[in-house]
Order: structure tokens, then sequence, then C-alpha cells
């Protein structure tokens, strides 16, 4: 519900800009990642938690702040997340020791939950049908801008600066957005009249996936296996709960009643699961195996997303001639050959090769995110923009909490509670090759979800 008229033009400024912070700083702290555990003496369990808390957080405020946001105003959420993200940052900067930085990264995930949760809301609740695809390939592109800019400009200012100037300058980024957000953001949006927040979902939705994500990384000690099956059994003592529940904190009729949504999240969320933590680990193989500077790692990284970003708008606009599915499987399957090509690089594997591979896959992520996202946005009616927005961006949450906790594990079982250096170099290259592979067979399962999803063009619009 529009209370306000906003222009398309400033509802896709406002929001690509926002969806270009999280990103950024994503892709700069991970080419921060060896120098956090030189500082901290961090081993290399706990140094996965710098990113995976951030996401853990983001998930798990994701759903309840989407209904919240549903009920209470998008715009009213959409600002305050802004401010938390200025906030944290700019805190994060002087943070001194690694569980401060790591609770830091856990209120910095709930204030991008709150800006994701809204931001394409907003967006598809403004721009008419006939223009969704392509002002979502402007969103979409603005999150690849900010993961091809983050490593480049995050490994010029770790070299000279040092890795906490990323998180000030972050802040300044965010408060640049506040201003603009203020000024151009007009109006308010809601969901339908009547709903009320889930407070026992919420209360079994968090712990749900603190203990399945904390558990994996604890594997495989008997502690974290307890906790990993307790997360398991919450999770589906969650979803039978909501299934009767009037007002439910997440829809999941919705994935009974709409193939095509229940199968582009499904797509999205294995995507994400398969992709996510490539950066992750290409940070830690270029500085530790290759022996690169935070900088020239930056410049080897930003390939993937500079293809990302300069195809995603194109993608999109094609997903409004041609049909989404056959875009997004092509996509996903070329991003399943270059996560197979990647499992096989070692030490002594030429820079071009490497650079070819994340081309590649930037390529065919490009293919599948933004037709992906236009399935999803046109398969539901207006009234479930806000709902259908906080899913996909849970899905991505999701698989990405999914791709760190496999990293992790990986870790856990390969190098131990260790630091990575040169006597256990052996031991990260296998961890590094065995992640690939698990990803490579989620993409493959990926595909089979994408096919069966069915055709949006029979669905049409149900504005």
């Amino acid at each position: 519900m529009l209370k306000s008229a906003t222009s398309e033009t400033s509802v896709i400024g406002v929001t690509t800009l926002t969806s270009f912070m999280a990103p950024f700083l994503i892709s700069s702290v991970n080419v921060a990642l060896p120098l956090i555990q030189r500082e901290f003496s961090a081993d290399a369990v706990i140094l996965s938690w710098v990113a995976t808390s951030y996401i853990l957080a983001a998930a798990i405020c994701m759903v309840p702040i989407g209904k919240i946001a549903d009920i209470y105003g998008r715009k009213k959420i959409f600002v305050l997340g802004l401010l938390l993200f200025v906030l944290t940052t700019l805190t994060a900067a002087w943070a001194p020791s690694m569980k401060i930085l790591i609770a830091l990264r856990a209120l910095q995930g709930a204030a991008s939950a709150m800006l994701m949760s809204t931001g394409m809301a907003i967006l598809t609740s403004v721009v008419s049908p006939e223009r969704r695809g392509r002002a979502i390939g402007y969103y979409v592109s603005a999150v690849y801008i900010g993961l091809s800019v983050g490593p480049f400009g995050g490994g010029l200012i770790i070299q000279h600066l040092g890795w906490r100037w990323i998180f000030m300058i972050s802040a300044i980024m965010g408060l640049v957005c506040v201003g603009i957000t203020f000024k151009a953001l007009k109006g308010e949006w809601t969901g339908p009249p009547g709903q009320r927040l889930d407070l026992v979902g919420v209360l079994l939705y968090a712990p749900a996936l603190f203990f399945l994500v904390y558990g994996i990384s604890r594997l495989p000690r008997l502690n974290g296996m307890l906790l990993t099956l307790g997360g398991v059994a919450l999770l589906i003592l969650f979803f039978f709960f909501e299934r009767r529940k009037t007002h439910p904190v997440f829809e999941v009729s919705l994935f009974f009643n709409n193939r095509l949504f229940a199968f582009s999240s499904l797509a999205a969320l294995i995507s994400y699961a398969a992709t996510f933590g490539v950066t992750f680990l290409m940070s830690l193989y270029l500085q530790f195996i290759k022996g690169m500077s935070p900088q020239a790692t930056g410049l080897i990284l930003i390939c993937q997303p500079v293809v990302q970003a300069c195809l995603s708008p194109l993608a999109g606009r094609l997903s409004d001639k041609v049909e989404p599915l056959r875009l997004a499987s092509a996509g996903m399957a070329v991003t399943a050959t270059g996560l197979l090509l990647l499992s096989f690089i070692g030490a002594g594997t030429p820079l071009y090769h490497i650079v070819v591979i994340l081309l590649l896959m930037g390529f065919g992520f490009a293919l599948f995110s933004s037709p992906n996202m236009n399935a999803i946005m046109g398969s539901v009616d207006k009234a479930n923009y806000g709902l259908a927005s906080g899913t996909v961006a849970t899905m991505r949450l999701l698989g990405q909490m999914a791709s760190m906790a496999t990293a992790t594990l990986m870790f856990a079982l390969f190098i131990g509670r260790a630091q990575i250096g040169p006597e256990n170099y052996d031991r990260y290259l296998l961890s590094f090759k065995y992640t690939l592979l698990i990803f490579f067979v989620l993409c493959l399962i990926g595909i089979f979800f994408s096919l069966l999803r069915g055709d949006l063009r029979h669905v049409g619009d149900q504005e």
C-alpha cells in the first residue's frame, strides 16, 4: 500500500545505492582476513566467523524484520537499517579484539537485513511490471558493483591505510546514503492491513538457525553434532508450526501453492550456497598460497563481479522478453562448469588460468541472478511483494550461510584449530578443493530445480 507517490527514478536510485554498501564491505573484509588473523592471532575456524557472524545475524533477522516492515512501514525500517549500519560500521573500525569485531559484524548483519528485506519490496511496489526486470537488473548490478569495487578498493585501502579503514570509509558511504534517502524517498509502503507479528515463530526460527550454523562450525565434536541436530529439529518444528498460523512470520504456504515461486526461491538458495564462499576461499588462496599483496589480490578477485555488474542489467532486460527459466538454468550450468574447473587449481596454477575461470563464473551468475529474481517477483501479486522480497533475501542469506558453513566445516576437518600458515598449506588446499567440489554438486541440484519451476509467461502479472 502506497501512502504517497514517489518517482520510479528516485526509488531505483536510492535502493540501488544502498544495495552497493553491504557487498562492498563483505568483499573488502574478505581481502582483509589474513591481516585480521595476524593482528588477533585467530585460528582458521574463528577467522571464518568474521564473515559467518554477519550472514547468520542477517538471516536470523530477515524474516521477522520483513514482517515488521509490512506492518509498520517499509521506509521506516529501511531508514532505521541505514542508521544502524552506519553506527555499527563506525564502531567496528575501533574493535579491540576478535570477539568484539565478530559481535559488531553480527550487528552489521542485522542492519543489512533491514535494508535487504525492504529495498526490493519498495522497488517492486513502485516500478511498473513492464519495466520491473530492468529495474531489478540495476539493483542486482549495484550489488555486483559493490562486490567488484570491494576487492580492489579494499585492497588499496588495506595496503596503504590498514584494514580498519575499510569500516571507516563504509560508514562515510552510509552517511551519504542516509542523506540521499531522506531527500529522495518520499511516502511509505506497507503490506495488507490486519497483519500481526508471530512471536512464537520468531522464537523458533532464530535459535534454529544459530544452533545449525554454530553446530556445523563445531563439527565433528559431539556438541557440534548435538547443536546441528537441534537446529534441524527446530527448523522442522518451525515449518509445521507456521503452516497452521493465520499470520505466520514466514508464509510457507507460498511454497506449496506457487510452484514457480517455490522452485525459483530454492534455485536462488542453492546458487548462493554454491558461489558465496568462493571469494572467501580465493582471497585466502591468493594471499597465503600465492603470496600476493591485498592490492594484487583485489585485482584478481575483481574479475568475477565486474562481469556480473556489466551483464546483470542486460540479463534483466532480456528476462522481460525471454522466458527467465531458460536464462537462469543456462547461467547456473555455466557457474557449475566454473566451480568444477576451479576445484582443480593448485599452488602452481598460472594466474591467467584463474582469471579465465572467474570471468566464466561471473558470466554464469549474471545470467542466473536477474532473470531468477524477475521470476520470483513476477510469480506473486502486489500484496505479497514485501513477503516475496523478504523470502528471496532470506533464501540468499541462507545460501550464503550454508556456503560459509561448508567452508568452515572443511577448515575444521582439514586444518582444525590452527592458524593458516606454511606448515598447513597442503591441508588448506585440500579443504579448498573439497569445498568447491561440494559447491559444484549443489549447482547441479540447482539446475534441476531451475528447470522444474514452470513458465513465468503462463503465470502473468498478478497485479
